[in-house]
């Protein structure tokens, strides 16, 4: 019995030639350029420059920028596809990008005028990188009650705070800060600003020394009174928090990207190492312990992939994805750290090495649960979407 036309568009997400092209680019550079250094970076805890060049020169800092501010105006499904290869091969690579095209550029791009977005987004194009700072020492998934302060002085604003775990701080030229209005409590006394590199008071912190993703940098951000233009306000004053959670939205599909890679790459090692590794007469991939654990993982991977693929056709459709990208990511997420434990155990005690790259998957992995809203706050926005009626 056929499919109902409605059911067979909403599972119906083959590549078109455009998207498999992007694919097999991606792949091959990922594979020629980054593969060779992922465990060098790994133990460097930083990005090689020719890893960084060849992103920049090959278009990957400007994916869903339109293209009429130099971009090249992807949609957020072709971005998760670039994303989820780019996450095949190295995970801190592939939040690097979805940062700095997510969160990054999105709060410019959704909310900025046009002559913030005419000013700094070809410059972001090109490959001047982008982050996003709402987490402060004491401010995490609370983002309502942050306390960097803004306070308007003569002609520009002022503003004085700490952030945190500022992915691509390290390498930024542009910074996305959310601060309180000075006097202004609660979520409407938040606005977002654009602080760019150099400012005077602007002091850019050590990296982080992490367990994993350790070549994409987060480091601390400190605001010592600074200076910010009015016309690098994003937005309108108290639409700050409105804009982070926007923003979240869309950073999320890339999260749920990112897990599908990253637990791809897991699965393809796992699978490998079955079929190659001996005991008890014969590839341990005859073992059906070892079979229900692959197909375990390959119906979860399966899972996960349709539901990043869901919420991307939803946001490029125009319509309501927020508890979509949510169900994503903490689906995804979620599955890509049981998909890496998984991989370590088929590979025994050799998993337990870092001779193998599944060692560095796992450790990669455990952060998709905490960024971008951990599982516990994806949870409660489907919840929340879910008892609003939004489908």
């Amino acid at each position: 019995m056929p499919l109902p036309l409605t059911l067979r568009a909403a599972v119906d997400f083959e590549l078109t030639e455009e998207q498999q092209l992007l694919v097999k680019g991606t792949r091959d550079l990922a594979q020629g350029v980054i593969a060779p250094r992922s465990a060098q970076m790994d133990r460097d805890g930083s990005v090689d420059p020719v890893v960084l060049e060849a992103l920049r020169a090959n278009g990957y800092f400007s994916l869903g920028i339109p293209r009429q501010y130099g971009g090249l105006g992807l949609s957020t499904f072709g971005y998760g596809l670039v994303i989820a290869e780019l996450a095949r091969v190295d995970a801190g690579i592939a939040i690097m990008v979805s940062v700095h095209n997510g969160v990054g550029t999105y709060p410019i791009m959704g909310f900025g005028n046009e002559q913030l977005r005419l000013r700094v987004l070809p410059a972001m194009a090109s490959g001047t990188l982008a982050s996003f700072c709402v987490t402060e020492p004491g401010v995490g998934s609370d983002a309502a009650n942050l306390t960097t302060r803004a306070e308007v002085v003569g002609s520009s604003y002022r503003l004085t705070g700490e952030k945190i775990w500022v992915t691509n701080g390290a390498h930024a030229g542009f910074f996305v800060v959310l601060a309180r209005m000075d006097g202004k409590r609660g979520h409407d006394g938040i606005s977002a600003f654009l602080v760019e590199r150099g400012a005077p008071g602007l002091t850019i912190g050590a990296k982080e020394d992490k367990m994993g993703l350790r070549c994409s940098d987060a480091v601390s951000l400190v605001l010592d009174d600074v200076a910010v233009p009015r016309e690098n306000l994003i937005g309108e004053e108290g639409q700050g928090f409105k804009i982070a959670m926007a923003s979240l939205d869309g950073g999320r599909i890339g999260v749920a990207y990112q897990a599908v890679g990253l637990a791809t790459a897991c699965l393809e090692a796992a699978t490998r190492y079955a079929q190659e590794r001996d005991a008890f007469g014969g590839p341990i991939s005859n073992l059906q312990a070892i079979q229900w654990m692959i197909a375990q993982a390959a119906t979860e991977l399966e899972a996960a992939t349709l539901l990043a693929h869901k919420a991307a056709t939803l946001k490029d459709q125009g319509k309501p994805f927020s508890k979509h990208a949510a169900m994503a990511k903490l689906f995804g997420s979620e599955m890509a750290g049981r998909t890496a434990d998984m991989a370590v155990q088929v590979h025994g005690g050799f998993g337990y090495s870092k001779d193998y790259d599944v060692e560095r998957y796992f450790r990669d992995a455990r952060v998709l649960r905490i960024y971008e809203g951990t599982s516990e706050v994806q949870k409660l926005v489907i919840a929340r979407r879910h008892f609003n009626g939004e489908r």
